[in-house]
């Protein structure tokens, strides 16, 4: 009998993850097997619990609903800066990534979403925020300590 993939157990994957829309977000075709500590944290929680289980080899698919993912999508995540608040000749671009420094010193990554004569939009939802996931993943190999 195969053994099993349990908690504690440092195990690699490898899967594609796609949107309802089929898109691939994600995938470990070039990058080669995510390997992580079952129990670890290093994964979501549902793709932990979705490995228990599984032999090596053994194929499953996973829906990881959005709020078991990032999340869902904030509007207090997003912020209009006035163009007199934005350097001299600064020009956002639709699409540009922004390091922005909060109130608190804390630095945050945001996407540009919208420039207008009045100002320019940020978003810092995580790009999947309020996207279910669906993964196709096959478990490699259970590391033997």
């Amino acid at each position: 009998m195969k053994r099993r993939a349990r908690q504690g157990d440092t195990v690699s994957i490898r899967y594609i993850g796609t949107l309802d829309n089929g898109r691939i977000f994600d995938s470990t075709e070039e990058s080669g097997p995510l390997t992580f500590t079952i129990g670890g944290g290093k994964v979501f929680p549902a793709l932990e619990e979705a490995v228990v289980g599984m032999a090596v080899g053994e194929a499953k698919n996973l829906l990881i609903p959005a709020a078991d993912a990032y999340g869902p999508r904030r509007p207090e995540n997003q912020v209009v800066f006035s163009r007199e608040k934005l350097p001299a000749g600064f020009e956002a671009k639709v699409g540009q990534k922004m390091q922005i420094r909060l109130g608190s010193g804390e630095e945050v990554l945001m996407l540009v979403t919208a420039v207008d004569e009045a100002g320019v939009t940020l978003d810092g939802n995580h790009a999947l925020a309020g996207l279910d996931l669906t993964f196709a993943l096959q478990l490699d190999a259970i590391v033997e300590e």
